[in-house]
């Protein structure tokens, strides 16, 4: 059995706790607020920004030159394309760029990132794999399941699911996936195990990333 189906039980209930969260039903519903996605938005921008340096150091640590040319033009895509997106994107919520770039970090935020850019420095090559996983699938999986009960009304928010359940993102979210049974199929049960904590990890972060911005969580002092 590949190393995904694997984990699918366990992805699910992550999954559905995701979609199931208030703020991603009023999305999904189109009804949800505006203030706490523009809290979404920008804290989203602060994490792309630590989510390319994952890109880096896979492409750093591949193991031969497909994966590495790979990881290469997803960072290259991700701050040269996808970051010019998100900021027109944030444009349509009157977001300025100099308030993407001058937002501070959430506790939330600011945990995740540290946890992914630690361990793409320290770990290995699987390891960051494993750690990237949970953004690619529980996207797609959040923008497919909302897609299939009927697009929003509200036109920013219809481009976010069909963003995420459209076509290019499915392709690579199952690409992340191959590259998990891979660089699983031959490893030991201890790292096959660490893997799996990497992603836990990932995953509940993944939650707590939407939680943060339904409850526009702020440093205490």
């Amino acid at each position: 059995m590949a190393f995904t189906d694997e984990l699918h039980d366990e992805a699910d209930e992550f999954w559905s706790a995701i979609v199931d969260h208030p703020m991603v039903q009023a999305l999904g519903a189109g009804t949800l607020d505006e203030e706490p996605f523009r809290y979404w938005v920008r804290q989203d921008y602060v994490y792309l920004v630590e989510y390319s340096r994952l890109f880096a150091l896979g492409a750093a640590k591949a193991p031969n030159l497909a994966s590495m040319g790979t990881f290469a033009e997803l960072l290259d895509a991700t701050v040269n394309e996808e970051m010019d997106l998100h900021r027109s994107y944030a444009a349509e919520f009157g977001i300025g760029e100099g308030e993407l770039e001058a937002t501070t970090p959430s506790p939330t935020t600011q945990a995740y990132t540290d946890f992914l850019v630690r361990t793409a420095s320290h770990g290995t090559f699987g390891d960051i794999v494993a750690a990237l996983l949970p953004c690619m699938w529980g996207f797609n999986e959040t923008g497919n399941r909302l897609a299939a009960a009927g697009k929003p009304d509200h036109e920013q928010y219809a481009a976010w699911v069909e963003m995420y359940s459209g076509e290019e993102f499915t392709e690579l979210t199952e690409w992340c996936k191959l590259l998990m049974d891979d660089v699983a199929e031959d490893a030991s049960d201890a790292t096959k195990e660490r893997y799996r904590d990497l992603f836990r990890t990932s995953a509940r972060y993944e939650y707590l990333f939407w939680d943060a911005a339904w409850n526009q969580q702020e440093w205490p002092l």
